[in-house]
């Protein structure tokens, strides 16, 4: 027996490495839904058919079936590093397939509206940056914008050199640089990246749901009374809008200026702080992912919205959030399964 196990052992080492396993609590194929607004992750895990929960270092994962698909559902908490662990834990420990990522999100773009929720087709991390004393091209390495010495690349947007954030002293300038990711297929040499794009399949999918998007939250109606209250209600009627830039950092924006600055520089529709960790841990793994967001603001706006504290207090946030994944999630399923042709 001993000696059969130590067979076994020896078998296993000699695997290549990725031949190891990585369901370490459940190997059956799922989407990965990583939600970073805990209300809007309730209303899924309700929805969600044989629930079954796991604890992996205090982050309860939940597998279920929610419209058609087989599902593993986590909170993954605000910031860039909480999304970043959740999504290793969840790949490490579940046989996740496609990733969704799901919550609030503020405007950057002005042309949108509280409440519509915006799906990017890309997203990126303007705030990893080389911050200069500043504006001149930072030159280290010898020529200006050379940082590769220092193990570093400037970014490019769209093929193009990213012009610095320059603030008044003693700011200095921020130039935004491009991310190092060591994946299997780019080792040992890695790569830089500064977009990581959304997956083609699921957009396509994306561009063709119409959820029905409520304009007044679930508490804003009231049993008897015929009409929403107009308090719990936004003043434009929420839609989908798929495409364009979405923006991660590690910081809560409210700063008019570099909203500006992202928009302009970028042409960013929205900035959040967890989407972009997450499309890096899945560009990193090989994993698809898609993201959803619903906007609470326009970020660093100062003046008062009547519109944001509808969309929090009438619940009309998660609800609207939740219903874009679940007619995703819907059509996602409808797309995979063979249509029987008709005797």
């Amino acid at each position: 027996m001993i000696a059969r196990l130590l067979l076994l052992l020896a078998f296993v080492l000699s695997l290549p490495a990725h031949a190891a396993p990585r369901c370490l609590s459940d190997c059956t194929p799922r989407i990965g839904i990583v939600s970073a607004f805990g209300a809007e992750a309730d209303i899924l895990v309700a929805n969600t058919q044989g629930r079954r929960s796991f604890t992996v270092n205090g982050n309860r994962f939940t597998t279920g079936t929610l419209r058609g698909n087989r599902v593993v559902i986590v909170l993954s908490g605000v910031s860039m590093i909480n999304s970043t662990m959740v999504t290793q834990l969840m790949l490490d420990h579940f046989h996740v397939q496609r990733l969704i990522m799901s919550g609030i999100s503020g405007g950057v773009n002005p042309a949108h509206h509280v409440g519509d929720v915006i799906v990017p087709e890309r997203w990126a991390m303007p705030l990893e940056v080389y911050w200069n004393h500043d504006g001149t091209p930072p030159a280290p390495c010898g020529a200006p914008g050379d940082v590769s010495c220092l193990g570093l690349k400037l970014a490019e947007a769209d093929g193009k050199p990213v012009p610095p954030f320059v603030g008044a002293a003693p700011v200095g300038g921020l130039f935004m640089r491009q991310n190092f990711v060591m994946s299997r297929e780019r080792a040992p040499q890695g790569e830089f990246r500064f977009d990581y794009e959304a997956d083609p399949a699921m957009l396509e999918v994306a561009r063709a749901i119409r959820p029905a998007l409520a304009r007044c939250g679930p508490k804003a109606f009231t049993p008897g009374v015929s009409e929403p209250d107009p308090k719990l209600c936004v003043a434009t009627q929420p839609r989908v809008v798929v495409g364009g830039r979405g923006v991660s950092g590690t910081l809560f924006l409210a700063n008019p200026a570099y909203r500006s600055y992202l928009f302009e520089q970028l042409q960013a529709e929205t900035f959040e702080m967890e989407t972009a960790a997450l499309a890096h841990v899945a560009h990193a793994n090989g994993v698809p992912y898609i993201a959803f967001r619903s906007l609470s603001d326009l970020a660093g706006a100062e003046e008062f919205n009547a519109d944001v504290g509808a969309l929090f207090s009438s619940g009309l946030a998660e609800t609207n959030e939740a219903a874009v994944t679940m007619a995703f999630l819907e059509a996602w399923k409808a797309r995979a399964t063979p249509r029987r042709q008709p005797k």
